[in-house]
């Protein structure tokens, strides 16, 4: 398998650090708001890559982090706190917030089909693993404490930046004044370990006893805390939005290896924006879609992810209803497919030219989401497959194969259930055009498609679908 690393900026030879075991963190909602499409498309490529993984044979222990605590609305430790925000907004507790809104959060997964994290754990549930980190790090003198946090110093570290391949003095020039808050902050990108529960945060709803007092974490610390518990000091993939890369997943390496010694991860993979009229859809621009705006437009969960997965992942992606629409036909299509190759035939002994064929598109399916989870060129792989003169039981032995990545429930697709009524007056057109009786058929067609159903004619019978 071939990822690219934004660590290297090149696609490396995906290389486990203990094969087949494979460890993977993935960055996690701030759940503070309703997840919209932005986020649900990064959740879905992230379960587009460990099924991938799982597809080609490795064993995935899988970490996604609940932020519920520390995380402000400017990623460099400026602004407030993004729950507090929550809480004022709904008029609730913030500890009200985090639960109501991580199970919004739960609940779309599961519509999108996308497999929970074998350890999904919340921030609030890990600070004394926090706390810990953050001693280790002042004992070996990467922090420095102000009346109001205790900094991670990164003039300490002398490899800051390199995810981001860019130079602590560059990172100094491009800093805005208007974001730094503590007049005792050494460097502009200093980043917070643990804020003091003083001052601005002086009413923090949330707060925990620490060495340097009352307070609470830092987003940054959180992701390296759990990580470490879970998986192990180096890990083998990290994954995030593009917009994590320069802020948080630089403050993590660096936090992580100046504690450890050790390289934190081996492979970064970023994915890029949904946009929505050419701008990244977020909260903060209040240009944002639910899942449950997207069923109110009569498009399936499940038709959704069809439409995220015919777009690579470090690409970015421009949403309209138009192509969501577009989906849901292709989506219908494919299950439309499933049915038709359900239909009960007799397993023939494959002639050497199909079975040939049936190699072919299998090599050609592995090869395509082994080489950086090319999932548009499998999906290409998929229709030509579908189109092919295969026999049904081995186009629909190679469908749901390839279902196992692509996560659309094509294995559960059944014939919807037609009311007796509508099964009478489809035998009535039948015998009516078997005594060709026309009118008197189409007539029939009207009136059941007056009640929601569709007749299609095939060959020497029909089938019933629902509109």
């Amino acid at each position: 398998m071939k990822l690219f690393n934004t660590l290297t900026g090149k696609l490396e030879d995906f290389k486990p650090l203990n094969p087949p075991a494979v460890t993977l963190y993935t960055c996690g909602p701030t759940v503070y708001d309703y997840t919209h499409l932005g986020h649900i498309r990064t959740f879905t490529s992230n379960d587009i890559l460990k099924r991938t993984l799982t597809y080609l044979g490795y064993n995935v222990n899988h970490v996604m982090n609940i932020t519920d605590v520390g995380h402000l609305t400017s990623d460099e430790d400026a602004g407030e706190d993004k729950l507090e925000k929550g809480a004022q907004k709904t008029g609730k507790t913030v500890w009200q917030v985090a639960r109501f809104y991580t199970d919004y959060f739960i609940d779309t997964l599961k519509e999108l089909n996308i497999i929970t994290a074998d350890h999904l754990v919340k921030a609030t549930g890990h600070v004394t693993n926090m706390i810990n980190l953050i001693e280790t790090l002042q004992k070996k003198g990467f922090t420095y404490e102000t009346k109001e946090a205790v900094y991670f110093d990164v003039a300490k570290d002398s490899d800051y930046g390199k995810l981001t391949n860019q130079k602590l003095e560059d990172k100094q020039k491009g800093a805005r004044e208007e974001v730094y808050v503590d007049a005792e902050k050494k460097h502009p990108a200093d980043f917070v370990l643990w804020f003091k529960k003083v001052g601005r945060f002086a009413n923090h709803q949330m707060h925990w006893p620490s060495p340097w007092g009352e307070g609470f974490p830092g987003w940054h610390i959180e992701c390296s805390a759990m990580s470490m518990k879970y998986l192990g000091e180096t890990i083998d993939i990290h994954t995030g939005g593009i917009e994590h890369i320069p802020v948080h997943h630089e403050n993590e390496i660096a936090q992580s290896e100046s504690a450890t010694g050790k390289r934190f991860v081996n492979y970064w993979v970023h994915f890029q924006h949904l946009m929505i009229d050419g701008e990244k859809m977020s909260k903060s621009l209040g240009n944002f879609y639910t899942i449950n705006d997207v069923k109110k437009h009569s498009i399936e969960a499940l038709a959704l992810r069809y439409l995220f997965l015919q777009t690579h992942y470090r690409q970015p992606m421009n949403f309209t209803w138009e192509s969501a629409r577009a989906a849901q036909e292709a989506y219908n299509k494919l299950k439309e497919s499933v049915l038709s190759l359900k239909t009960p035939t007799t397993r023939t002994s494959l002639s050497n030219e199909k079975l040939t064929k049936v190699d072919e598109y299998r090599q050609r399916f592995d090869e395509a989401v082994a080489n950086d989870i090319q999932i548009p060129q499998a999906l290409a792989v998929m229709w030509e497959m579908l189109k092919s003169n295969i026999p049904s039981t081995d186009k629909l032995d190679l469908l749901f194969d390839f279902d196992r990545v692509f996560g659309l429930k094509l294995n559960e697709v059944t014939e919807e259930k037609i009311p007796e009524e509508i099964k009478k007056l489809a035998e009535e057109r039948l015998k009516a055009k078997q005594a060709k009786n026309f009118p008197r058929a189409d007539e029939l067609r009207s009136i059941i498609e007056t009640k929601g159903f569709i007749i299609e004619d095939t060959a020497d019978n029909y089938r019933i679908k629902k509109i």
